[in-house]
């Protein structure tokens, strides 16, 4: 049998209000280990595409629908998750709304820029987000 590692996508989903103002960035606090702070996300099903897992996964735990803008990077370091080898599939995305915790997220949170949170995000989150603000 095969091994390769678990494909998963994340979603840095930039909020805004109804009249194009920038509300912040998402964040989640996870409702399971590793236990902090976290870009929302998870694993793709077998005969999904990785765009329509970010699609869903957006849904599930925030219940934004989300607008893909761009993909941001592949991010593969086997250490990026404790539990296994993962690599993850990042976009940048676009929502409207008011975010709701479901899913696998306990709460949500709206963050300016200026005000991440950066070391009490988990995985690798914090080198993605330090990713995403250098490409602004």
């Amino acid at each position: 049998m095969i091994k390769t590692p678990h494909l998963s996508v994340d979603g840095i989903i930039k909020l805004y209000d109804n009249k194009e103002n920038f509300r912040g960035i998402i964040l989640i606090e996870r409702l399971n280990k590793p236990f902090g702070l976290a870009i929302p996300g998870g694993f793709v099903d077998i005969g999904e595409s990785v765009e329509h897992a970010l699609v869903r996964e957006m849904k599930e735990e925030t219940s934004l629908d989300v607008e893909i803008q761009s993909l941001q990077n592949v991010y593969s370091n086997p250490n990026r998750d404790p539990r296994f080898h993962t690599a993850s599939v990042v976009y940048v995305c676009k929502a409207y709304g008011e975010p709701k915790a479901c899913d696998d997220a306990k709460e949500i949170f709206i963050y300016d820029l200026e005000s991440l949170p950066l070391d009490k995000l988990v995985f690798d989150h914090k080198d993605i987000i330090e990713d995403f603000l250098k490409d602004l």
